[in-house]
């Protein structure tokens, strides 16, 4: 079973959800600048973390591309984050698109088709 992340690990991807943020900002690459971290699940005692990004408004190619430009771009980012926090070391950064929201939204239209279902079939 997973250990739920204690205090520290709460406390660090709270500070890496700002901080890469601002990182990103900081990018001369537009195709970052205007991405939104959704949420950072730190996970092994610091040394790696998923950074979820908003992927409400994106196409799956332009998914794909904005992925490889995440990675080219870690050690940047982290290089920031190391420095703003003033962390001995900074966890390694894995991308990944948050889905959560799309998903959350197809439980509710589902949810919404069995009321409408329900309330027609009386």
């Amino acid at each position: 079973m997973a250990k739920a992340p204690g205090l520290k690990e709460k406390r660090a991807a709270s500070l890496l959800r700002e901080l890469i943020s601002e990182a990103l900002g900081t990018l001369n690459d537009e195709l970052l600048q205007g991405l939104t971290v959704t949420d950072v699940d730190v996970k092994r005692g610091l040394y790696d973390a998923v950074v979820y990004i908003d992927e409400s408004i994106y196409t799956e190619e332009e998914k794909r591309e904005i992925l490889r430009h995440l990675k080219r771009a870690a050690p940047v980012l982290q290089g920031y984050c190391l420095e703003a926090s003033g962390w001995f070391k900074c966890p390694k950064f894995h991308f990944k698109f948050d889905d959560r929201l799309k998903k959350q939204q197809e439980i509710e239209e589902l949810f919404a088709k069995i009321r409408e279902e329900n309330g027609s079939g009386r």
